[in-house]
């Protein structure tokens, strides 16, 4: 018969396996307070100076850790301070002593996982998320299932594409207008010298891909406000907006209202960011945040819209790269947590000073009377593209369903004529207003700025009915609104989706990809193309 020896364990050592072992049956959730010392002490009937003996060895294990003047607080259970976790658990006076290293233990071990989530042990040399595997709330499925849509690439946009890659986000989609310029590269990770000139949306799709080849990327070279159809919202999980400006934060968060997606802002200048988290119907939205100058200034577009568009698109902001990864780095956080459900803080604000390194929360007010708070209802899918579609068509189908009263509303104003107010002389022009510079508003006789006549609502009355809704400006897979001055429709042009979002940008399938306004860059084809490398033909890699 084999005897075991008798155990000879201190009662602090006891303490600290009772501990332990509620540490890996669950009793004791990650994040969790302990109960205070009186409290424990009673439960437990120790000493103070034996508690505290118990709770120096967990500390020491990696399993507690102390917050001064707060209490103790449960850590993680992970492969680093498992061993020790069971090795005290075994010193717990109520079951016999066993060996961590041969012999499980016999109460159940649950480290803590996301509910649905099963233990997996990753091959670590084959696996690249093999180590999130580790991480209790993070879902491999959900992340790679993700779609992620990004606007802006500058030097936010930047670290927020990085960070997205190589998290693993299955499917990430990339706006931006600009074009690459030697100041860019002090603070772009995905930039480099050769690239100038290039476009940002681009050339950041393409490094993205080469980071991870095993996620998906699509890029528009355009404006997010007038060129993206809001069917590509509708599909995302997450918008990240790495914006500069208010009015373009303004429509991203109007259209994520639209069609209720969350989505996260970021802001920079020098050593000073903010991240903030806006969903619809939970707390404030990002027009609750504007003040009434703010609004005032924005009311500018409509008494000179073409001045202040150009305005907006000379922006410059001073930014340091440090910041640019802080703030970065806290928005692809934020979306990550929204991508695999855990909790946020909508309408709130998270201020970041780097001058003194001081960080603090506030939270927004809504606005009852917003007028961004408003989600479409049902929306019709049409088999048809923006390209061949007319206003007449989309007309007459809004009236069969709303009556002869139905009306079509454009998000984007229509500039019918120019007039000079000094020559009397009258343009007649008929383009969104995205597609006419400031210069091209001055009379070309005199030289003065003339006056624009513009419209959003097509009524049936106009002599352009014939147009198409892309002549128009409205982009591929848009959702159009239609009302009768009671009753709203929503109008998606389905038929766009197989060119509108593909997310096939720089993937070797062999498959011809829409162009939407791809730029090729370096067109020279080598003579073993690498399967893997997704900027062949387009955006050359130099290592």
């Amino acid at each position: 018969m084999k005897i075991q020896p008798i155990p000879h364990n201190t009662l602090a050592e006891t303490v600290a396996g009772k501990l332990a072992a509620s540490l890996l049956d669950g009793s004791l959730l990650p994040g969790s307070q302990l109960p205070s010392e009186r409290d424990l002490m009673n439960q437990l009937g120790v000493s103070r100076a034996t508690l505290r003996e118990a709770l120096k060895a967990l500390e020491e294990s990696r399993l507690i850790v102390a917050r001064p003047n707060v209490g103790w607080f449960v850590d993680a259970i992970n492969e680093s301070n498992l061993p020790k976790a069971m090795e005290l658990a075994n010193l717990d006076g109520n079951e016999k002593p066993r060996s961590a290293a041969n012999e499980p233990p016999t109460g159940p071990l649950r480290i803590p996982v996301a509910p649905e989530k099963p233990l997996h042990i990753p091959n670590l040399h084959t696996d690249r998320l093999g180590t999130f595997e580790f991480i209790s709330w993070w879902e491999r499925e959900k992340v790679q299932n993700a779609h992620v849509l990004v606007v802006g690439a500058g030097a936010l946009g930047n670290d927020v594409i990085k960070n997205l890659a190589l998290m693993g986000v299955g499917f990430i989609y990339i706006v931006d207008f600009d074009t690459i310029e030697a100041a860019n590269l002090s603070r772009s990770v995905l930039f480099r010298e050769s690239d100038n000139r290039r476009s940002k949306a681009e050339v950041a799709a393409a490094r993205a891909r080469a980071l991870n080849p095993q996620i998906h990327v699509q890029y528009l070279n355009g404006d997010v406000m007038t060129q993206l159809g809001l069917g590509v919202i509708r599909r995302m999980d997450v918008v990240i907006g790495c914006l500069d400006n208010r009015e373009a934060r303004l429509a991203i968060n109007r259209f994520c209202y639209w069609v209720n997606k969350p989505w996260v802002d970021g802001a920079i200048q020098e050593l000073l960011g903010l991240v903030r988290v806006f969903v619809p119907g939970q707390g404030a939205c990002y027009e609750c945040t504007l003040t009434e100058a703010a609004i005032r200034d924005l009311s500018l577009r409509y008494s000179c819209p073409l001045l202040a568009r150009q305005n907006i698109l000379l922006g410059k902001v001073p930014t340091t790269p440090t910041i640019a990864s802080i703030i970065g780095g806290m928005q692809s956080q934020e979306a990550l947590k929204l991508i695999n459900g855990m909790p946020v803080e909508p309408g709130k604000v998270i201020h970041y000073n780097g001058l003194v390194n001081e960080m603090h929360t506030t939270a927004y007010v809504p606005r009852e009377d917003c007028e961004s708070h408003w989600t479409y209802g049902e929306i019709t899918e049409l088999p048809a593209r923006a390209e061949h579609t007319t206003l007449e068509d989309l007309l007459r189908i809004a009236r069969a369903d709303l009556g002869t009263e139905a009306v079509i509303e454009l998000d984007q104003e229509l500039i019918t004529s120019l007039s000079c107010p000094v020559c009397h002389t009258l343009e007649q022009v008929l383009k969104p207003l995205s597609a006419v510079s400031f210069e091209a508003g001055h009379c070309p006789t005199c030289g003065t700025l003339r006056n624009t006549e513009l419209t959003h609502v097509i009524t049936g009355e106009e002599n352009f009915l014939h147009r198409t809704l892309a002549n128009v400006g409205v982009p591929a897979l848009h959702i159009l609104r239609a009302h009768n001055g009671q009753d709203y429709r929503f109008y998606e042009l389905t038929g766009d989706l197989p060119e509108a979002l593909h997310f096939h940008d720089f993937e070797q399938t062999g498959q011809p990809k829409p162009a939407h306004g791809r730029i090729h860059i370096n067109a020279e084809q080598p003579a073993k193309p690498e399967v893997n490398n997704p900027v062949h033909g387009r955006v050359k890699l130099h290592e």
